[in-house]
């Protein structure tokens, strides 16, 4: 066997394996050939090929936030390490590990008129932790010293803290396709660990937080985007059962419990000004990512809470309430499962939480009073389809029209949902779901909009597509969304500039690539259709449920009007 002369590339691989990298997503060219070689001769990490880089960034997102470790990406020089910016940037902000690995042409080439010589150091460097520049020269004890001293550094920054994508930028210098025998001292790199014990509240910060938290003081948490969290879970599942406690999570926060509020847009939309200033909290505790919420986001801005405290391991001070009072900077898990144990005897009687649940009751009823008697639309199409999910699927959701639905309808019984709210772009979609798919053994569904399909529609393309994975895409015409936000609704330019209405192929487009191919455009044959796409067979699935356009605007409207007190 035998692999590139490279040393930096030999080394950088070998250090990807001893820190735990187990997938790297490649996209091919020349100046990283020597990179490719290299991987292609370790079996301790899967390589997935795709040409498309900006596809392919989403791509590893997606594997990044189900293996919940670092996944590698490999591209060329030139402008591929570009196309990775949009899923570089969701991963950023979802704190997720990507490795980014762009190789160069040597320092002395930039700027100088030659082939692919651009600036590619830092190119990506407000959505990284940080930038590593490796110099081509890699032929003696000093310098390989230096490659092996970034390259753990590299892993131990994107890996510990707040973990974030690090961006390695490889300089290789010609030739290129020069190769040796593969030694066993390759695997023998040093290996740099790191010991960071577990943030832990001191007893005196626990006993002021917990004083701050007790009755007859009104306690708010609100759940972001998150990854699934066994502790978290439990923890907040004891805070809940407190009657001073209530516990608000969106569909994608990933937390499951009978006490947990998880309709925040249908509770919120029924309380009048007084109801809402009734039920404003003294605290309100935030952990997660970017909230979908425009109802709580805007009720907490119009109601000022006397204490915010943003809880999670972050860069940046967070407030997006405009009253943030305390950052606490540990993990959810761990800082909920300490209050919980503190407050188990401190709580007096309360009816706080007893006066949400009477209102998130009335809502759900209201909400399935209002679903039962709407025509076929995006609302009626949506509620069908999450009520027959498979409790151990996981749930990508693409943004706009998607992720705003998923958010009326409770996601108990689901086993994960996942959306890119880094950053919100519909941009990589269906690229971050296929991701996801390739190391999730069990059932993975992208509900998408045909918008969305049409702007990442390249990921059809690539080939390590699971049969598993399933594609339901809400044909409403183009741009949904924008008939029902009040910026573009009532616009004249709506449906030429906004909607933006196209011929959209999708059985074509299926049938070429390989998939099964299943229709809709009533809940009949919805629901007559679904249990045959969802199983698994040799192919993947696309579903394209056609729904009215304008209609679906109108019953989204009249939701919220209906809930109005």
């Amino acid at each position: 066997m035998k692999t590139t002369d490279k040393d930096s590339c030999l080394i950088l691989v070998s250090l990807l394996v001893k820190h735990g990298v187990r997938h790297v997503v490649i996209s091919p060219g020349s100046r990283n050939a020597p990179l490719v070689v290299a991987l292609a001769q370790c079996d301790a990490i899967e390589k997935t090929v795709v040409i498309d880089e900006r596809s392919a960034a989403f791509i590893a997102l997606g594997k990044a936030s189900i293996v919940d470790g670092a996944v590698a990406l490999v591209c060329t020089s030139g402008t591929a390490v570009l196309n990775y910016a949009p899923a570089i940037a969701e991963a950023y902000y979802r704190k997720l590990p990507l490795v980014v690995v762009s190789a160069d042409r040597p320092m002395e080439w930039i700027d100088q008129d030659d082939s692919q010589t651009l600036r590619q150091y830092e190119a990506l460097s407000h959505y990284v932790k940080r930038s590593y520049n490796i110099p081509s020269r890699c032929d003696n004890d000093t310098s390989r010293w230096y490659v092996n001293r970034v390259v753990n550094d590299a892993m131990l920054c994107a890996l510990s803290g707040r973990r974030a994508p690090v961006h390695i930028n490889l300089q290789l210098d010609e030739p290129l396709n020069v190769r040796k025998p593969a030694e066993a001292t390759y695997w023998t790199e040093r290996f740099i660990g790191l010991v960071a014990p577990g943030r832990i509240l001191t007893d005196s910060e626990l006993t002021h937080l917990v004083e701050r938290l007790s009755s007859p003081n009104k306690v708010l948490v609100i759940g972001g985007f998150h990854k699934p969290d066994a502790l978290l879970n439990e923890s907040l599942g004891r805070l809940a059962m407190m009657p001073n406690v209530t516990v608000l999570c969106e569909s994608i926060a990933n937390i499951h419990n009978r006490l947990f509020i998880d309709s925040i847009d249908s509770t919120l939309s029924i309380l009048d000004d007084e109801g809402k200033r009734s039920l404003t909290p003294d605290v309100v505790i935030t952990f997660g990512g970017a909230l979908v919420s425009r109802f709580v986001k805007q009720y907490l801005r119009n109601y000022r809470v006397c204490e915010h405290w943003h809880v999670g391991m972050t860069d940046n001070t967070i407030d997006c309430f405009q009253s943030l009072t305390l950052r606490i900077d540990m993990e959810a898990g761990s800082f909920f499962a300490q209050i919980a144990d503190a407050m188990r005897e401190s709580v007096d009687d309360s009816d706080y939480s007893a006066r949400w649940h009477e209102v998130a009751r009335e809502a759900r009823l209201l909400h399935d009073k209002y679903v039962s008697s709407i025509p076929w639309s995006d609302m009626s199409a949506m509620s069908a389809i999450m009520s027959m999910l498979p409790h151990d699927c996981n749930l990508q959701l693409s943004n706009g029209t998607s992720i705003r639905y998923a958010q009326l309808f409770s996601s108990r019984d689901i086993r994960r949902s996942d959306c890119n709210r880094g950053v919100s772009g519909i941009d990589g979609c269906t690229s971050t779901a296929i991701g996801a798919s390739t190391v999730y053994d069990g059932v993975t569904v992208l509900i998408t909009g045909d918008m969305s399909a049409q702007y990442d529609i390249g990921a059809l393309t690539v080939d390590c597509i699971p049969p598993r994975f399933k594609m339901i895409v809400m044909c409403n015409g183009g741009g949904g969304i924008f008939r029902f936000i009040s910026s573009t609704s009532n616009q004249p330019e709506l449906e030429e500039y906004f909607v933006v209405k196209r011929h959209f192929p999708l059985r074509q487009m299926a049938e070429a690539y390989g998939f099964r191919y299943f229709e809709a455009d009533s809940v009949e044959s919805l629901r007559c259709n679904f249990q045959n796409f969802m199983e698994v067979s040799d192919r993947p699935s696309i579903m394209a449920v056609h729904t009215p356009a304008e209609e679906s605007a109108e019953v989204l409207r009249g939701y919220f009007k209906r809930h109005a007190r």
